[in-house]
C-alpha cells in the first residue's frame, strides 16, 4: 500500500512540474509576441521576403485597401512587390501586445511609418500559438493612424 502512495505522490509531482514548464504568463507569452513581431517587421527592412513567409500562418488574411489576402500563399505574393527594392517602403513597430490568458491568441498594434519616419498609418495583427510554440499572423489589418 505504501508503494503505491509513494507511486501516485511522484506521478502527481512529476504531473505537475511537466505542467509548470507548459505554463507561462501572459507576460511571459507577451514578450515572446513583442520579439516575434519585432523580427517579423525586421524582415522588410532587411528585404527578406522568405523570413516574411515564415511567419505568416498557412490560412492567414491580410486585409489590403481593396481585398482581402486568403492564405500564406497569397499573402505572399501579394507582398511580393513590397520587397522590390534596396528600400523598404515602410516600416512597423509593436506599441500594444496583448495575450489571452489561455495564451493561444494575441493582439499586436503599433504605428507604419514612411521611410522618412512620419507615421502614415497603424498597424493590427492576430497572432496565434502554434503547436510547437511558435507564433504565427493569422489576421492582419492596417488603418490611418488612429488618435488617442
Amino acid at each position: 500500500m505504501r508503494r503505491m502512495i509513494v507511486s501516485v505522490v511522484v506521478t502527481a509531482i512529476v504531473t505537475l512540474f511537466a505542467r509548470s514548464a507548459d505554463c507561462q504568463t501572459t507576460g511571459a507569452l507577451a514578450a515572446q509576441v513583442r520579439a516575434a513581431e519585432t523580427a517579423f517587421a525586421k524582415t522588410m527592412a532587411d528585404r527578406d521576403q522568405a523570413a516574411f513567409a515564415s511567419f505568416v500562418a498557412n490560412e492567414a488574411l491580410f486585409f489590403g485597401d481593396q481585398s482581402v489576402l486568403r492564405g500564406k500563399a497569397a499573402v505572399v505574393a501579394g507582398w511580393k512587390p513590397l520587397f522590390d527594392g534596396a528600400r523598404a517602403p515602410f516600416s512597423w513597430a509593436p506599441e500594444v501586445v496583448e495575450v489571452l490568458d489561455s495564451g493561444s491568441l494575441a493582439l499586436t498594434s503599433g504605428p507604419v511609418r514612411d521611410p522618412d519616419g512620419r507615421q502614415i498609418g497603424t498597424f493590427n495583427s492576430v497572432w496565434r500559438r502554434e503547436a510547437d510554440g511558435s507564433w504565427k499572423v493569422v489576421f492582419d489589418k492596417g488603418c490611418p493612424p488612429c488618435t488617442r
